[in-house]
């Protein structure tokens, strides 16, 4: 007898599902454009920045080998100082190269930035389709911004890192100096970006790439030059006295103070300069000298290292005051003269 139904002797298998793949964060839109637009510098910026950080690593690792057998920190100064000049000179080098990076980054990063655009006519292009100026203002600053910003704090915090085994050793490398004020802490993060910004305005306002990379090396250098001018103002000067005489000498200070001034002390409270009575003519002259001016002891002005961070935020937080001010200027500028 026939059946006209059959059961199968395997059970069939179920198609198999379509999986869709995992999709990765890609850019798109305007960040697509602005990133595509300046890879080459942003990936050179990153590369040289990873090789930097390499090599200061390196170096650090080496200087902690040279500090530990020489018996540091729990040794006299002295003592681990001893055959330092190799690892003094490589932070010296290092630190003058990082100086160059403000000015670097505001004449081939910021100048550039808006300037080869406006130039060639492709802010006009670009602006005229569903994008506005605002948005690609936005977008082109705030990149470039972001890459500045993740180099210089790994810049920054690595060169920190190496110097502060020997930041209380002046005679390696004084902390009150350029060399490493200016590149530790936030100040080359504010640096960079003021330099960058201003290389942007510059750049938006005279359309011309060459031109506005020469002009903003200019004002890049000016820059430097103001700030290593008033950088020691930024701290509260302390005065140390004595009243124990002149042959006393003068009063010690904290380990690594920057020295300012020295002078004379009188009984009054008053100072005088250090060469007072010095063209008095024999010794007894000059303490006959300074037995009638009232001079008791010495006075010192000094920074302690202890202000360094304070005195950093301080000047950082008004280089950032100003960063913010150009940014408005180039989004109030830019968005009706940028095409």
């Amino acid at each position: 007898m026939s059946s006209l139904t059959t059961t199968p002797s395997a059970a069939t298998p179920a198609p198999p599902v379509a999986t869709r793949g995992v999709r990765r964060p890609r850019l798109s839109g305007m960040i697509w454009l602005v990133w595509r637009q300046h890879r080459a510098a942003y990936w050179t910026l990153l590369a040289v920045t990873a090789i930097a950080v390499a090599w200061m690593l390196y170096q650090r690792a080496g200087l902690l080998d040279h500090l530990t057998a020489k018996g540091w920190p729990h040794s006299s100064p002295d003592t681990w100082t001893e055959n330092i000049s190799p690892y003094s000179a490589a932070l010296t080098k290092a630190s003058l190269g990082l100086g160059f990076i403000p000015i670097l980054l505001g004449v081939f990063l910021g100048a550039p930035l808006l300037a080869g655009d406006l130039e060639s006519g492709t802010a006009k292009l670009v602006t005229s389709q569903a994008a506005g100026p605002a948005r690609w203002l936005a977008a082109k600053i705030g990149i470039s911004a972001l890459v500045v910003v993740v180099c210089t704090v790994a810049l920054s915090f690595t060169f920190g890192r190496w110097w502060a085994p020997v930041s209380k050793q002046n005679t390696v490398l004084d902390w009150s100096s350029g060399p490493a004020f200016d590149n530790t802490g936030p100040v080359p993060v504010a640096l960079a970006l003021f330099t960058v910004l201003g290389g942007v305005a510059i750049g938006m306002v005279l359309r011309r790439t060459l031109l506005s990379m020469v002009v903003t090396f200019f004002f890049a250098a000016a820059v430097q030059v103001v700030w290593a001018h008033f950088r020691l103002d930024l701290g509260h000067v302390i005065r140390v006295t004595t009243d124990s005489g002149v042959d006393g000498g003068t009063p010690p200070l904290p380990t690594a103070a920057f020295e300012i001034d020295q002078s004379y002390v009188t009984s009054s409270g008053e100072t005088l300069g250090w060469s007072t009575c010095v063209h008095a003519g024999s010794d007894k002259a000059v303490e006959a000298c300074r037995q009638q001016k009232g001079i008791v002891g010495w006075a010192v002005d000094y920074l302690p290292i202890t202000q360094m961070s304070g005195m950093q935020w301080l000047g950082a937080s008004i280089l950032f005051a100003l960063t913010v001010a150009v940014t408005v200027f180039v989004f109030f500028w830019g968005r009706k003269r940028v095409v």
